[in-house]
Formats: C-alpha cells, sequence, structure tokens
C-alpha cells in the first residue's frame, strides 16, 4: 500500500491539498514502512495566473467545476500509484476527483506525517470530514 501525504515542505502536513507543493509518500508492507520518498505535486502554485474566480456550485462546493477538476486531475499525477492521499483540510471538488479515481481521502488534524502513518497501521486514523470545505 501506498499513502501520499500533501506537504508544505516535504516534512509536515500541508492544511490544505490543493496548495501543498509536495507529496511525502510512504510504501507500507505487512504493517510496516519499507519506503519514504517526497514528489513533486502540483498545486494553487502551478495555476497562479490562471487563478480567477473559480464558481462555488451550491452542489458541489469548493472545485467543483470542470476547470478545477481538469486542475484536480493534475495535482494527482503525482499520487497515482497511491491508494490514499492525506491532508489537513481539502475542498470538495479534490475529495471528489480522488474518490472518483479510487483513491481513498483522509482529512486530519495530525500534524507529523510519521504519526499519520502510525495512525493507519494502527487502524486508529480519523477521517475528519468537518475538515471537508
Amino acid at each position: 500500500m501506498k499513502i501520499a501525504i500533501a506537504s508544505d515542505d516535504g516534512k509536515n502536513i500541508s492544511q490544505h491539498f490543493g496548495r501543498a507543493p509536495y507529496y511525502i509518500v510512504y510504501t507500507i508492507d505487512n504493517d510496516k514502512v519499507t519506503a519514504r520518498e517526497v514528489r513533486d505535486k502540483v498545486g494553487h502554485h502551478t495555476f497562479l495566473n490562471e487563478h480567477g474566480n473559480e464558481p462555488h456550485s451550491c452542489h458541489g462546493g469548493h472545485g467543483a467545476d470542470a476547470a478545477s477538476q481538469n486542475k484536480h486531475k493534475s495535482m494527482l499525477s503525482a499520487a497515482g500509484d497511491c491508494q490514499v492521499i492525506v491532508a489537513g483540510h481539502m475542498g470538495g471538488g479534490a475529495y471528489r476527483s480522488m474518490v472518483d479515481k479510487d483513491i481513498e481521502p483522509v482529512l486530519t488534524d495530525i500534524k507529523d506525517p510519521d504519526e499519520v502513518v502510525k495512525a493507519m497501521i494502527e487502524g486508529r486514523l480519523e477521517n475528519l470530514m468537518d475538515r471537508l470545505h
């Protein structure tokens, strides 16, 4: 199993999936971390010159429009081999894009990526849906 954790600096969990420029990717085999790597991630910083006032659908939330869905597809490309993506907060459009690709999105208040992975291995990582916007 591979877990990608959105990160601002390659060390800590990002508080917002879309703004994170990195993924910290853990490979887990038999409940043990066998590899850890930092990957570049497409994020809001990539689209700065394109950023306008994206529509917020009353039914879809932040990032539900077609243009945003294309951006989410780009953001997920570096984590396409991962089964789980973790972040502090996330828009509804990004969340749905992950679910559509059979990737489990997890929202957490844990700051340390190693602690997140430990909690996941131990089966005690909660998905805090109140962090979805």
